[in-house]
């Protein structure tokens, strides 16, 4: 409680305190209007998560390694799962050209589909002369067109064209081989007529007679396989069939990476990993063909074994429907690049990553989910894939306040900062680098010095032009001590590999080496350390 002043205070008095208050009043108002009041402070962009709500482990950044080749499948990787499929050279996606074995010319789709198939009498054959392969069974496909129209016959007089958009039974033929040699085949039509080559240019579905395979045959064709053979999960399941692909792919999951390597890792200085993941998990126990279930088990038992060793996941969306650049580890059918051309593509993928970040929100180990691996200009546009990243960025919130949400690069923009406004408004949002020599043509003649000047130079500078002060953390999300120099020493290995560890080092978030095993061993992380070309401790 506060003094009362007396009720028999003097009149002079009161005055007194009266002519004090305002003086001291005039003061403060005269001290108020010289110092200047402080600004209120605009809130700097947050790009993590606040401590209270950041996961559990790791701390930033992270050392973590890709699992690649184990739920999204990359033949390269791992050789052995293509073994045993029949006529394996005949895979989704393999390109192939025939040449007439009597005439000596090619089958071509004129204008590169649209039209009629003729047959002509390059030397050199082109994208017009080139078919992509749908495969229906070991000896029976589609061709597809470099214009994506489909072979077929016509209404009813045996000629071929090139001009349905989706294949039918009128696109589908039968490759029938040599039994002496695999690349001189007959092509059986649906009609059950063979295709032959005639005189006047045209290719016709008409022939029904036996064969010798004599290069006095119409009907024979050299069949010649061109560009590299796509070898991904679409290519492995729709070789093997639905039944063969479960029983082979099964086994894999469950021995390729195991409780073990989580163990070696854990214990050799790595703090995280990066697990690629295809949209179809999302589906599981029963995903669309010709894909199979048993994935998302053993995504379950990977974050078991994190959280028993204390590393932190990151996963991320390999292959998203439609596929998001042209290559098998995003499990393209043929090469071609359909993710984001349609607004079906885009939200089918933010189911993906709903159901993915509902289902792991609650665990310790989830780190962070990518939301997109690799996406490809032009094809992936920018205005497309902004739009995709707003909507999966919620789609994680929804479910976890804490998980980092990781944004890659267009590949082949040519602009590394592009992503940068976008991820610098949303809280905990990383933009995600890749970095490799070994994939350029300009790196073919580089010496060892050049290789690693190249990276403290330019990869250096280019990380440190997105690695802003207040801007969104970045992640160098793939690279590999890998090059195209040739007999390079353990030395030089090892010097290749610190170099990049210190210049991605200075990535915020952290970085992730590609991969954990493989069939070439300095792609193998794993080997790498056990032989000493790579420590992460001390």
């Amino acid at each position: 409680m506060g003094r009362r002043c007396p009720e028999l205070l003097p009149v002079k008095r009161c005055l007194l305190c009266f002519v004090v208050l305002l003086l001291l009043c005039c003061l403060s108002h005269v001290n108020a209007k010289r110092t200047p009041p402080r600004a209120t402070p605009k809130p700097s962009p947050s790009p993590s998560p606040s401590p209270s709500q950041a996961p559990a482990y790791p701390s930033l950044p992270v050392r973590a390694v890709s699992l690649g080749g184990w739920l999204v499948t990359e033949g390269w990787i791992f050789p052995p799962l293509f073994g045993d499929i029949p006529n394996k050279d005949l895979l989704d996606g393999t390109q192939l050209q025939f040449k007439s074995a009597l005439r000596k010319t090619y089958i071509a789709a004129d204008q590169g589909g649209g039209g009629a198939v003729l047959a002509t009498n390059l030397t050199q054959p082109s994208d017009w002369e080139t078919f992509k392969l749908w495969r229906i069974n070991e000896t029976t496909f589609n061709f597809r067109t470099s214009g994506s129209e489909f072979v077929g016959i016509g209404a009813s007089d045996g000629l071929i064209v090139a001009t349905a958009t989706s294949p039918g039974l009128p696109e589908t033929f039968q490759i029938v081989r040599c039994p002496f040699d695999k690349n001189r085949v007959r092509i059986k039509a649906a009609n059950g007529y063979f295709v032959q080559a005639i005189a006047t240019g045209e290719v016709i579905a008409d022939y029904g007679e036996p064969t010798r395979w004599s290069d006095w045959d119409a009907s024979v064709f050299l069949m010649t396989t061109v560009g590299e053979q796509m070898q991904g999960e679409f290519q492995l399941c729709n070789g093997y069939g639905a039944d063969k692909a479960a029983s082979v792919l099964r086994e894999h999951w469950s021995t390729y990476i195991v409780e073990d390597d989580f163990k070696f890792l854990a214990s050799n200085g790595l703090t995280a990993v990066r697990i690629p993941v295809g949209w179809w998990i999302a589906s599981d126990p029963n995903p669309p063909a010709p894909y199979v279930g048993g994935s998302l088990q053993a995504l379950d038992n990977a974050f078991k074994w994190a959280e028993k060793y204390k590393l932190g996941v990151i996963i991320d969306l390999h292959a998203a429907p439609g596929s998001q650049n042209p290559w098998e580890h995003s499990s393209s059918r043929d090469g071609t690049q359909a993710w984001g051309t349609t607004d079906d593509t885009i939200a089918q993928t933010v189911q993906v990553i709903d159901f993915l970040a509902s289902r792991y929100a609650a665990s310790p180990s989830l780190f962070a989910v990518e939301l997109l691996n690799e996406p490809r200009a032009p094809g992936a546009s920018l205005e497309s894939l902004k739009r995709y990243y707003r909507d999966g960025y919620a789609a994680v919130r929804r479910h976890s306040p804490t998980a980092y949400v990781v944004m890659s690069n267009r590949l082949s923009s040519g602009e590394p900062k592009e992503l940068l406004r976008l991820a610098g408004e949303l809280q905990g949002a990383v933009v995600d680098v890749h970095y490799y020599t070994v994939f350029h043509k300009m790196f073919d003649n580089f010496t060892v010095q050049q290789n690693i000047d190249f990276v403290r130079g330019n990869f250096s500078a280019e990380l440190a032009s997105i690695t802003t002060q207040n801007g969104p953390l970045t992640f160098v999300g793939e690279w590999v001590a890998e090059w195209k120099v040739p007999n390079a020493t353990k030395e030089d290995y090892q010097r290749y590999a610190t170099a990049q560890m210190s210049v991605y080092g200075q990535a915020t978030f952290g970085w992730s080496y590609w991969t954990v095993k493989n069939a070439k061993n300095h792609w193998d992380l794993e080997w790498m350390i056990k032989n000493g070309y790579i420590s992460l401790i001390g």
